[in-house]
């Protein structure tokens, strides 16, 4: 055997050990670093931080100890602990009286001149003990029925609201009293994670302070109607102090802190049944929670405390507050932290787009037309006439000029030009616009897409006729049997091309495109014009073309503004800076222009509007002097009437309705002024006449581009043509193949419009308007048939009148 199998093996065990001693001779080699071999066979020198860790190979040499894991918790816990008591060592507890310091919101014109000062010095502080204990109680038991007794502080809602401002979400108040209160004193500065921490910290230092905290709450708090504090609450809406309010008034004022905007009973019904079901549940707490008992809730009975009229300022008279009231509803929907609260609190500078030379001129034609026309003394029809009209910049969005009522003065609160009616055959434009742009489902062309149309497709217009769907079945109505669409006017025109139906405004060949093209289809082109999805009716009903739905008059101006801007959509704006505390706001820039439509097809919907304007149910216009295009509308059982038009530099809707002050409900307007019925082409023609005429009178005149062929010509969808119906087609591509019925209108046809020269492109109201065309050669007055033009209806099914439409 050799040498060395005589020797004895070493142990593992053994071999360890003898690694650890080490020798500078060498026979093994020593850990690499620690407390092992150092340089020369010296022991290496212990580490202050043993990591990675010394003898453990694989994972267990980077697993820390738990001494080390130890350490680690109480070096941060410690570090925590020391910030935040710093932190809540600095932040100090302000002065809440300082919230209520005065400052008035200032509103300029769009050339910089002061519109109109809003100052709510409707603020004053009262001790806890000036303020009823009713009026108290009613406070806790709607806001935070455990107030005497909590922390002030829920975990769950500061959790969530810090959540939401970490990840853009949006802000949320405070759940308790003393959370509520702290927001109040904190509504002038930016909503941060920081400031939330501050408010953490004044809570934790107030939360035992009962009376103060309540008495801060009560004075800071936001009621609606330029009121801030419980006293100048008590006086705006009951006309007391706030020592002397009753626990049926405490409970509505207390029911008015879930938002002012939402549950002032005195702005509108639906607010008037918010507040009457939250004043109940108010009462039904403080009963509940024993603060009062159940004869003294009787004694409230059923009956609401209905506050007292609205004191406006004269500063606010005539159109001023509408202007305000548009200005103010902007800045709010743009920036979402800006609430009317912390508005109420002043400070900002709100530079409108509106020019005060075309609201004065709007409002002077509205007032013009109806003090020749109507006799509310003499006619009940001619009795809570309204108006809305708006006019908008296209190709940019700035909001010019509205007409939002008689004025508060008069009792007329509501924004009229923010209305909420149906828009009738106005629509129908925007019917005929997806039908080109998109195409009809009827017909696919070679790439399998719907085929896109031009204005010369034939549709029937024969009054009474069956409407079928795409796939050509006829539609069945709410009886089971086969729906027949009617026009305003009995006759049978035949086919006639889509053009001449515009012009007349036949309602059978607009339902019928309305089911070619597709409802969704036209849903999605006219939310891409700018109209709210909220205004629209559900676009699976039939009449959804007839313009059921309800968009306001700024919207409708902006849509219309889509054609005069050859396919370029613009949000619409009121306010073109704001600025707060000397410093301007981000995000109050205008919208950049978006293409939804193609060029070519907004100019064929403006040759065909023109025509409308020339020649169809709109021809007032003639007597502005200068190319004009738009539509008349007006809704079944003539609940509205209403003319949306243009220029190429201004585009202006005007509605027209019926409603009594503090009812929703439409009235007709048959019988109104002496007529038997109204139509679009009376008064809202004439008013938008006499104001573009008006503040257009010193630019230059412009024509519309000449339009370039678009699309192909695809006949409407349904039965097989007879052959009578066959002849009538070729005879209606010239003319109707018979006469309309005369309308019940008095408006007399104008003068047909005169030649335009040639001009350059001109700026006005801050919009460059296109370089224009050379005119076109004027229509043959062939082309119009004798007798005057139906009018558009609303057809079957009347729009839903709930909500507001907004901007």
């Amino acid at each position: 055997m050799r040498e060395t199998a005589q020797q004895p093996r070493l142990t593992r065990a053994e071999m360890r050990k003898q690694s650890r001693k080490g020798s500078g001779g060498g026979g093994g080699e020593g850990p690499p670093n620690g407390r092992g071999a150092g340089r020369n066979g010296k022991p290496g020198k212990k580490r202050l931080i043993d990591y990675p860790r010394f003898g453990k190979s694989g994972f267990k040499r980077w697993m820390p100890s738990w001494k080390q894991v130890l350490s680690l918790f109480l070096i941060f816990f410690g570090g925590g602990v020391a910030a935040v008591g710093t932190a809540y060592a600095l932040v100090q507890v302000p002065d809440a009286k300082s919230t209520l310091r005065l400052q008035n919101n200032i509103y300029y014109w769009a050339d910089g001149t002061e519109m109109a000062r809003k100052g709510d010095t409707n603020k004053q502080w009262v001790e806890l003990s000036q303020i009823s204990r009713p009026a108290q109680d009613a406070v806790i038991a709607a806001e935070n029925e455990t107030f005497r007794t909590d922390s002030g502080i829920d975990p769950k809602g500061m959790a969530r609201a810090v959540y939401n401002m970490a990840t853009g979400g949006e802000v949320q108040g405070g759940s308790t009293i003393t959370q509520q209160y702290v927001k109040n004193v904190y509504l002038s500065q930016e909503q941060t994670l920081s400031r939330k921490a501050k408010e953490f910290f004044i809570t934790l230092k107030i939360a035992d302070d009962k009376d103060t905290i309540l008495t801060g709450y009560l004075n800071t708090s936001w009621y609606g109607r330029g009121a801030t504090g419980i006293q100048a609450a008590a006086q705006a809406y009951y006309g007391v102090d706030a020592a002397k309010l009753d626990i049926c008034q405490g409970a509505m004022l207390a029911g008015l802190l879930k938002g002012a905007a939402l549950y002032d009973p005195t702005l509108n019904q639906a607010n008037h049944d918010r507040m009457q079901e939250r004043w109940e549940y108010v009462l039904g707490r403080m009963a509940a929670t024993k603060a009062i008992t159940p004869e003294e809730r009787t004694k409230c009975g059923p009956k609401f405390p209905e506050p007292v009229e609205v004191k406006a300022p004269a500063s606010m008279n005539g159109e001023i507050s509408y202007l305000v009231d548009t200005a103010t509803q902007f800045v709010m929907a743009k920036d979402k932290t800006i609430t009317e609260a912390k508005l109420a609190r002043g400070g900002y500078q709100i530079y409108t787009t509106f020019q005060k030379d075309k609201v004065d001129a709007l409002k002077a034609a509205v007032d013009q037309v109806k003090s020749e026309s109507l006799k509310p003394d003499q006619r009940e029809a001619d009795k809570f006439v309204q108006v809305g009209a708006a006019s908008v910049v296209p190709g940019d969005g700035a909001i010019v000029a509205i007409y939002g009522g008689d004025g508060i003065e008069n009792g007329h609160y509501s924004n009229n030009a923010d209305s909420k009616v149906p828009v009738g055959s106005t629509f129908k434009p925007f019917v005929l616009a997806t039908a080109m742009q998109t195409g009809v489902l009827t017909k696919t062309g070679a790439n399998g897409q719907p085929t896109q149309i031009n204005q010369d497709s034939l549709y029937l217009a024969d009054n009474l006729s069956p409407i079928y769907s795409k796939d050509g079945k006829p539609l069945m109505g709410d009886d089971g049997k086969p729906y027949k669409q009617r026009n305003d006017s009995p006759g049978k025109p035949g086919y006639v091309t889509l053009k001449k139906a515009m012009q007349f405004s036949y309602n059978v060949p607009f339902v019928q495109l309305g089911q070619d093209v597709g409802g969704k289809n036209v849903e999605n082109m006219v939310t891409a014009m700018g109209l709210l999805p909220s205004s629209l009716e559900p676009s699976s009903t039939i009449t959804f073309p007839l313009g059921t739905s309800h968009p306001s008059s700024i919207r409708m101006a902006s849509a219309y503004s889509v054609f005069a801007a050859r396919g370029q959509q613009n949000d619409p704006y009121s306010v073109a800076k704001l600025v707060y505390n000397g410093a301007e706001q981000p995000n109050f820039t205008k919208s950049q222009p978006k293409k939804v439509l193609e060029q070519a097809v907004a100019d064929n919907i403006t040759d065909v509007l023109e025509n409308v304007a020339k020649n169809g149910t709109g021809t007032k216009t003639n007597a502005l002097g200068r190319p004009v295009a738009g539509k008349t509308g007006t809704t079944d059982a003539g609940t509205s009437a209403w003319w949306v038009g243009y220029t190429p530099q201004l585009s202006t809707a005007v509605g027209m309705w019926r409603e009594e002050a503090g009812n929703p409900k439409l009235l007709s307007l048959n019988g109104t002024a002496g007529h038997e019925s109204v139509h679009g082409g009376d008064f809202p023609t004439d008013i938008f006449t006499r104001y573009m005429k008006a503040v257009l009178k010193d630019t230059p005149v412009q024509d519309f581009p000449n339009p370039e062929p678009w699309g192909q010509e695809v006949d409407s969808s349904g039965a097989p043509i007879s052959p009578s119906a066959s002849t009538s087609a070729s005879v209606s591509a010239e003319q109707p193949s018979a006469p309309v019925e005369p309308s019940t209108s008095k408006s007399p046809e104008g003068p047909a419009s005169p030649p335009h020269p040639s001009t350059s492109s001109t700026c006005l109201f801050n919009y460059c308007g296109p370089s224009k065309s050379p005119g076109r050669p004027s229509k043959s007055p062939s082309e119009s048939p004798s007798g005057s033009p139906g009018q558009g209806g609303g057809g079957a099914g009347g729009g839903n009148l709930a909500g507001l439409t907004g901007q």
